[in-house]
């Protein structure tokens, strides 16, 4: 029966003819009569008061029934219907909030092509239709498509024009071909009329993952377009941005791509620029898109029922890699064997990391170093911040303040820790400091030494590009000239170790956008600015943070037409930081060759997971930036990121006594980020674990140590992620995509496939809401199982507590935590068995010495495989035993999740094992094996009897 929605008329004369009230059908016409003189008399006044050039506006009054492109996406203002149609653009006001009112004809836009089949696909030359020009430029009339099979589950959709134009170097982002067995997962259909577009097919289900045929498609030297539709509106990623949801609000949300130094604000470009997103299908596959792109981008997103994505790029070409996956974890497995597989971190720096900006001087960082070790909170790094440089120039320290700095960084290493340091790329070129310098430091004389080197990026006209950060003025290597580069910040990092005796274990290299506080650069009159020309202040800008009224792009950085290596800055802007974190990369490599280099840095690019960690940048302490903080450590793992964290507590505004709550429960998070680090600003109260007195200290303590326990399975993870490129951090709709209900929850998260945490994120509360997917789930502390699943449970979660839930069907290695790494790992170690329904749990182990470079590729390690092959016998087995010692290390106890009661009888290695080394843990619900003592590197079999 069909629903037949009224209009308000119609509910008013139903009402009427109810009624049955002829007298007030007389009234009614006659009021309707007087309304109709009315208008028309208004309506002819108005008509005879206007002037003759001004056409009468034509309102289309329409719900939308396609994709719309927005013809007019200025964002200082919105367009009139004169200027939308001066365009040769459709003026559509639409019943639907927010969708824009100037939109693309499909017939006057786009381009026509001529299709040639090729070996690995097709290539198209393609002629422009309808619209020849866009923000005062010329729009390419020829264009060249070129659409290659990649892999059986990956393909490559490029479009550039004719003669030259700049793309992302090779030496900057090299694309590996992508692995794939079997058929291949895609057809490509290739539509020629009206316009040209490209229709991407999962041939499985027949759903259309990608597709352009969208009018709007357009090709200028300043300005690309191209809109593709979406098989849902299941969106993930692009960044980097303070994203306040994982899943995308798609209701015409703009979000803008360029590097940018800003605290997280909501809205704006942030640190990073990933211009990669994930869909999930309707179905729970997964296809995930790469635009390798450097240029500054702005990507519109509009809702369903036709979900689509339009792109705003200006500068450089189209270069999209498609991943079919078909999960979400496969394709970030294939994303990653093409931009590079993320570093394998050493060892202790999952351990917890300490760092303050106020530091004021080596005695306050003595004293807060001896309060963490009075206190027992586990800590295995120390951090220097700015203040240890002397008037903030790298690779110095401070001798009147951090006097005695060499031999308290001998004492950390003494006692199993480490320290790293801040280096920002601007160096100090104020010609006093720099005397100065060379005073607290002898031989210290970087400025120089990059100048006499040709080191530093240097503007149009030939001059060294000049900006203002901490030191004051300062210049900038360009680090994407690997050849000057890399041996003169080599030379300089060897100085801090060596002259300066400070023998750093990492280097944190921040400020790297690049960060500029003037904007633009310092000219001969010591005024700011830069040149107004197309690079500075482009036809089109996107809705990037700082472009003000007058369309600047330089604002807070450097000018964009100044030149470096890779080409002018405009184009490599967003390169700066991953050429940063590449030549730090190396330089360390160079200095210790033996060693796993460990780098953190703020900006990014796809691809500097394979060189850095990251950290989420300057947060602040506030209770709704913590469940923010767990968006972007997801939305770091699509983009390929292993190691990731934000700082925990806040960095900005400090912990009030009123406040310590939010510490409190921000450190029961923190310790199971990837990268777990405390660090807070200067003028600011200190935060570390230590200093809120015995109770903070004890429940911090208590939740560092378990994230301790559980180093050898987060390690493990670190090492798939490394080899494979599976993720570490993971949202539980990358387990469950086929659960409605997952692909929204971005308040918990899984490690790996088999841990979840659920942290309290609201100020107060002593319960948590916890989402069980399908399954076996049980609580870690007690081994208790939830008994109701693919819902929302109500846990408690008193202030001592985070809520941990182990999955059934996975085995976990742990070890006796310690107080850092180097004591923990000659600690006796165990395994977590959760069963799964049937009785069944598989995991693995992986081990090396945790800091030597490269010990998969040499075989210099230890992988340990369990597996429950029969529901009462777990295997553990050596699947490789490379030269890689193992300390006498030993399974002491193992931990069974998910028996109905103790076991009548366990074997070990054949062996019964006496009822006093069998004991129930927990509420009765985990049976531990124990006194046991199986060496690692050895093979075991462990039975049990369940009566």
């Amino acid at each position: 029966m069909e629903n037949h929605l009224k209009t308000e008329d119609e509910e008013n004369i139903d009402k009427v003819t109810k009624k049955g009230t002829t007298r007030r059908n007389i009234v009614l016409g006659v009021l309707l009569l007087i309304c109709l003189a009315v208008s028309l008399t208004v309506g002819l006044v108005l008509h005879f008061q206007k002037k003759e050039d001004i056409p009468e506006p034509k309102k289309i009054i329409q719900i939308r029934n396609g994709a719309s492109v927005n013809c007019h996406p200025d964002h200082l203002r919105d367009p009139t219907q004169i200027e939308c149609e001066n365009r040769g653009c459709l003026w559509s006001e639409s019943v639907e909030e927010r969708v824009p009112k100037c939109v693309y004809k499909a017939e006057n836009t786009g381009y026509i092509a001529n299709i040639t089949q090729t070996p690995t696909g097709y290539t198209a030359r393609l002629r422009r239709r309808g619209i020849s020009r866009v923000y005062g430029m010329d729009i390419h009339e020829y264009m060249n498509v070129n659409i290659e099979t990649y892999s059986t589950h990956a393909l490559r959709i490029k479009f550039y024009p004719d003669g030259k134009f700049y793309e992302v170097p090779e030496e900057a982002l090299t694309m590996n071909k992508v692995s794939g067995t079997g058929d291949r997962l895609y057809n490509v259909t290739i539509v020629r009329e009206p316009y040209f577009g490209i229709a991407v097919t999962r041939i499985s289900t027949g759903v259309t993952i990608f597709n352009t045929t969208l009018p709007g498609l357009m090709f200028s030297e300043q300005y690309i377009q191209m809109s593709t539709k979406l098989p849902s509106e299941y969106v993930y990623g692009f960044g980097e941005h303070n994203h306040r949801r994982l899943l995308h609000d798609m209701n015409w949300k703009t979000w803008s791509i360029f590097t940018r130094d800003v605290a997280p604000v909501d809205g704006w470009n942030l640190y990073g620029a990933q211009p990669t997103y994930m869909n999930l299908e309707e179905d729970g596959n997964a296809n995930l898109v790469f635009l390798r792109n450097s240029n500054g981008m702005e990507v519109d997103l509009q809702p369903k029922p036709n979900p689509a994505i339009t792109y705003r790029v200006i500068g450089g070409i189209l270069d999209f890699y498609i991943f079919l996956g078909p999960t979400p974890e496969k394709a970030v497995q294939q994303y990653t064997e093409a931009i590079g597989r993320p570093m394998m971190p050493p060892y202790w720096s999952l351990g917890f990391h300490l760092c303050r900006w106020g530091y004021e001087n080596l005695t306050t960082l003595r004293t807060v170093h001896d309060r963490m070790v009075e206190a027992g909170v586990p800590q295995d790094v120390q951090w220097g911040d700015i203040d240890y440089m002397y008037e903030h120039l790298d690779f110095t320290y401070d001798r009147v303040r951090y006097q005695g700095l060499p031999d308290f960084v001998k004492q950390l290493h003494d006692g199993g820790q480490k320290y790293i340091v801040m280096a920002d790329p601007g160096i100090g070129a104020d010609p006093e400091l720099v005397r100065n310098a060379s005073i607290n430091s002898p031989g210290y004389y970087m400025y120089a030494d990059g100048v006499n080197n040709s080191v530093f990026i240097m503007t149009a006209d030939g001059k060294l590009m000049r900006g203002n950060v901490w030191p004051g003025e300062t210049v900038f290597p360009d680090f994407s000239n690997f050849n000057t580069t890399v041996p003169y910040w080599q030379k300089w990092i060897n100085f801090f170790r060596k002259e300066e005796g400070v023998e750093i274990d990492g280097l944190w290299v921040d400020m790297n956008e690049p960060a500029n506080f003037i904007g633009g650069q310092y000219d001969d009159n010591q005024g700011t600015g830069c040149e107004r020309n197309k690079w500075n202040y482009p036809p089109f800008i996107p809705n990037v943070l700082g472009r003000g009224t007058d369309g600047r792009l330089f604002n807070k950085t450097f000018c964009m037409d100044a030149k470096q290596h890779w080409g002018i800055h405009y184009d490599v802007h967003s390169l700066y930081g991953h050429s940063m974190s590449m030549v730090t990369h190396k330089a360390l490599r160079n200095i210790s060759p033996r060693k796993r280099p460990f780098i953190l840095t703020r900006s990014n690019f796809p691809g500097t997971a394979k060189y850095a960690a990251h950290w989420l940048g300057d947060n602040q302490s506030q209770w709704r930036q913590i469940p923010w903080s767990i968006i972007g450590m997801l939305e770091y793992s699509i983009f390929g990121f292993t190691m990731v964290g934000a700082d925990v507590c806040g960095f900005w505004f400090g912990i009030t006594p009123e406040l310590e709550e939010l510490c409190l429960r921000w450190t029961q998070l923190g310790a199971f980020y990837p990268f777990a680090r405390n660090h807070n600003a200067v003028n600011f109260r200190h935060q570390d674990p230590a200093a809120f007195g015995d109770k903070f200290a004890e429940i911090a303590r208590s939740v560092l140590m378990t994230r301790y326990k559980f180093l050898p399975y987060i390690y493990t993870l670190m090492f798939h992620g490394h080899a494979e490129g599976k993720t570490v951090a993971r949202p539980l709709l990358f387990e469950f995509p086929q659960d409605k209900a997952t692909l929204s929850i971005d308040r918990q998260f899984l490690l790996g496939p088999a841990f979840m945490v659920t942290p309290v994120l609201v100020n107060g509360s002593r319960t948590v809401d916890c989402y069980f997917p399908e399954g076996r789930w049980f609580d870690y502390y007690t081994g208790h199982e939830i008994q109701t699943t693919k819902e929302t449970v109500v846990l408690d979660a008193p202030l001592e507590k985070i809520n941990l839930h182990i999955r059934g069907g996975y085995v976990l290695p742990w070890q006796q935590p310690a107080n850092n790494t180097v004591h923990s790992r000659g600690k006796p170690m165990g395994l977590l068995v959760a069963l799964d329904e049937n009785h069944r749990a598989s995991g693995d182990l992986f081990w090396d010495d945790g800091d030597s470079f490269e010990t998969r590729e040499k075989g210099e390690y230890l992988h340990v495989k369990f597996e429950t092959a029969k529901s009462n016998f777990l295997s553990i087995e050596v699947i490789h035993n490379g030269t890689v010692s193992t300390d006498g290390l030993a399974f002491e106890t193992i931990e069974l999740y998910g028996l109905s009661r103790i076991p009548a009888e366990v074997k070990v290695n054949g062996r019964r094992v006496g009822r006093g080394s069998v004991r129930y843990q927990g509420a009765n619900e985990i049976v531990q094996i124990f006194d046991q003592h199986l060496p690692i590197d050895q093979n075991h079999t462990l039975s049990w009897i369940v009566f």
